[in-house]
Formats: C-alpha cells, sequence, structure tokens
C-alpha cells in the first residue's frame, strides 16, 4: 500500500513550489522531503520528478498522480469524520485563520463562543493572507481559511478545497472630519473623483483601482500605507481619502468620518470560507464554518458603518 504521507509532500511541493518552502511548510529538512519524492516515484514506477537547474518541475505522470492525490485525500479527510462520530477525541484543536480585519470583526468571537460552547475543542486563531491561507490548507497548519479570492487564486471548483461565500464586505469612503463629503448620508465613487488617494496594502489597492475605473475615472494615488491604522491616520491629517472594508475599525480615529458608497451594485468584496475537500463534515471544523457563518450574518445585518 502507498504510504499517503507520500502523496501529501507531492502535494504541498506543487504548492509551494520549491523542496526547501515544502520542507518548511511540512516541518521537515529539505534532505527528508527530497527522499519521500524519490520513495514515492520509486514506488509508482515512473517519474514523477524532472530537475530542472537547480528547480524541480512536476511532470505529466506527476500532474496525474497529482489528480488521483487529491481525491484520495478528500476521501481521507470523509474518513476521519465518520471515524470522529463513532470514536469522540477528548480533546481536539482547530485552527482558523484569516485576513487582519476578519480577526476582530469575525475570528475572535468565534473563538470565544466555540470555547464557550464546548471545552474540549481548543480553538487557534492566526492573521494570514490569501495566499498563505491555501497553503497552510494544504499542509495541514490551518482546518479553516477566512479569505479573499483573488486572481491567482485556486478556482472555486479545485478539487483540493471547498470554497463558500460567507458575506459580501462593504466598502465605505473614509475623509477626514470637516471634509466637503463628510457630512454626506451616502456618496458614488464619481463624488470623490478629483480627491488624492491613500492606497492601502496591495490586495485592497488593487480593489479600489478596479472599483474606482468601473465608475468611470482612474484614482489619483498620492500615499500608501500597509496597516489600516497608518491609512486612517493619514486620512485623520486629511492627506487624502480611502476606501474602507466594512470589518475595519475606525475606532480610536475621531478625526475621520466612514460614508456609505451608493451604486448599483454598491462597491464590495466577497469573503469566502475554504476549507480542505472532505474535512467540511468533521465535527469541530462543521461546528467552526457554522459559527462563522452567524457571525457573518450578524454583521451583515449590522447595515451602517462600524465606528467602533
Amino acid at each position: 500500500m502507498m504510504d499517503l504521507r507520500l502523496l501529501q509532500t507531492l502535494r504541498v511541493l506543487h504548492a509551494q513550489g520549491t523542496v526547501t518552502a515544502t520542507a518548511e511548510a511540512l516541518h521537515l529538512s529539505p534532505s527528508a522531503v527530497s527522499q519521500q519524492l524519490r520513495q514515492l516515484a520509486g514506488e509508482v514506477g515512473v517519474e514523477i520528478l524532472r530537475r530542472e537547474g537547480r528547480q524541480v518541475r512536476i511532470t505529466d505522470a506527476g500532474h496525474v498522480l497529482l489528480g488521483h492525490a487529491d481525491e484520495l485525500y478528500a476521501q481521507w479527510e470523509r474518513v476521519r469524520a465518520d471515524l470522529g462520530r463513532h470514536a469522540r477525541s477528548p480533546y481536539r484543536t482547530l485552527r482558523i485563520g484569516g485576513f487582519a480585519s476578519s480577526v476582530g470583526a469575525l475570528l475572535a468571537p468565534v473563538a470565544a463562543e466555540l470555547r464557550t460552547a464546548d471545552e474540549t475543542v481548543e480553538t487557534h486563531i492566526g492573521e494570514t493572507d490569501t495566499a498563505e491561507s491555501f497553503r497552510q490548507l494544504l499542509s495541514g497548519q490551518l482546518d479553516i481559511a477566512v479569505l479573499i479570492p483573488l486572481a491567482d487564486s485556486p478556482a472555486l471548483d479545485d478539487p483540493r478545497f471547498v470554497q463558500r461565500p460567507l458575506l459580501d464586505e462593504l466598502q465605505d469612503l473614509v475623509v477626514p472630519a470637516g471634509h466637503r463629503l463628510a457630512g454626506r448620508t451616502g456618496v458614488t465613487l464619481l463624488d470623490a473623483a478629483t480627491e488624492e488617494w491613500i492606497s492601502a496594502h496591495h490586495d485592497q489597492e488593487r480593489l479600489t483601482r478596479a472599483l474606482c475605473t468601473a465608475a468611470g475615472f482612474a484614482p489619483r494615488m498620492t500615499h500608501h500605507a500597509d496597516e489600516w491604522q497608518a491609512v486612517l491616520s493619514l486620512v485623520t491629517h486629511g492627506l487624502g481619502v480611502c476606501l474602507v472594508p466594512r470589518l475595519v475599525s475606525t475606532s480610536g480615529h475621531p478625526g475621520v468620518v466612514r460614508v456609505p458608497v451608493h451604486g448599483d451594485p454598491r462597491p464590495s468584496r466577497r469573503v469566502l470560507t475554504c476549507v480542505r475537500r472532505g474535512s467540511e463534515e468533521q465535527e469541530s471544523i462543521a461546528r467552526g464554518l457554522a459559527a462563522l457563518r452567524a457571525a457573518a450574518d450578524r454583521a451583515v445585518r449590522l447595515d451602517v458603518p462600524a465606528t467602533g
């Protein structure tokens, strides 16, 4: 019988791209990863990797094996779910990761709720970006990821994962107190077309540019900061305006005003949950997903800009 761990090493190599990164993700040495890959090739009897300079490339046969490996691992996750119904572990760990603003608004309340509901489940929360979320799910470092899909993210029908919509997070225009738009009950993006704009981290900047372009103008990005607290400080000092997702709190920045943005459709970003295919049937993961959906529903019902 083939050792599933060897197939997992190949799957992680495919996701990570290099033996060194694979070793780091699996907490192994590079030599151990190379040895496992050689063992796997020997067991299947075909060349699954080809060295090109200092890099290794997965062969066509290797990609065929990967397809079967994804199916086998999805079934293994279902086996774990079935076994869990008959032999409850006295102590379980649930690992949830998400982008920065989801941690305080969704992940932390969910972790507290799950701890209260079942003390035998220890929930670990971590901040992670979209690309890293997929890598950590595949390597087993995460059980649930809350993420914003990007152009280069795995497709929704990727056989390794189950991705489901969690919420469509509205975007608000944040302006300095006393700004000409600060007293409005709502604006369109075109109302801010002549303003100086502050770009946030890469994903948010890309979304802002796309939304503004769809509205009929190119935003004049004058300043940049990666952290939301720094972005809000720049707005406070009158250096520009910015689109801020609804889950991002402006508490502690009395010098800014959030103004809802109108439009058809209203500017928003899609937020997903993602798990390894088959693992959504495991009890602790299913509970975590249900708690996240409930938290997202509460957030959506609060359809007003959150200042706290």
